[in-house]
């Protein structure tokens, strides 16, 4: 099978490639089918949002296409930023801002509360949408506590703040391998080619804007 990754964000497409290699006969970027987009994220979930992205691209390409949505969720922000995890801080839009205001907040809550609860997990949703717009989805979670210390200068987002409890050090100090290994996108991703063949692809079961 060839498909599509429906992403312009060059670290996923570095993560994604990698752990889809040896598993489609090809895989295209945006870049390599000439299509230059922003796709609106106007889902209000990672499933939504994952399936907008890969069922537009397959609507372009006649051909499979491959859509990720995922984020951090912070059990003492109500589970924020969630699916507003890319976007967190508003205009300007990037990394450190990001992590200011998520740092910002829970130290309010802290002094606010006098409590402290640094537990968080990353979810990844990957789906594969196929020409018809009929689709199959991964689901991939990985736990772990936000510190105040940035540490190590690898991944991006929130990488550097996220302490794995698995790796027990932060995603920006873990290599690319030790990262994919326990990560919510390969385990995503693992859980989608799973369903690849053995699992009948469905419609949509919620109505997108």
């Amino acid at each position: 099978m060839k498909a599509v990754l429906a992403s312009n964000n060059k670290h996923k497409l570095i993560e994604i490639k990698m752990m889809l290699k040896g598993k489609f006969e090809d895989i295209y970027t945006l870049k390599d089918m000439g299509i230059d987009i922003e796709i609106e994220e106007n889902g209000t979930t990672f499933e939504e949002n994952s399936y907008i992205k890969a069922s537009t691209i397959a609507k372009l390409t006649g051909m499979p296409a491959i859509g990720d949505d995922s984020g951090i969720c912070v059990e003492a922000l109500d589970g924020e930023p969630n699916i507003y995890s890319a976007r967190y801080a508003g205009e300007p839009c990037n990394d450190d801002n990001n992590n200011k205001k998520l740092l910002d907040k829970l130290h309010a809550l802290e002094q606010k509360t006098g409590k402290k609860n640094r537990k968080a997990y990353f979810q990844s949703v990957v789906v594969l949408c196929y020409p018809d717009m009929t689709y199959l989805c991964g689901t991939g979670k990985t736990y772990g506590q936000i510190i105040d210390e940035y540490r190590g200068t690898n991944g991006f987002g929130y990488d550097p703040i996220f302490l794995s409890d698995e790796l027990d050090k932060t995603f920006g100090e873990a290599t690319m391998e030790e990262k994919n290994t326990i990560s919510h996108r390969s385990r995503a991703l693992k859980d989608l080619l799973e369903k690849i063949g053995t699992v009948a692809p469905h419609l949509p079961q919620f109505k997108l804007k």
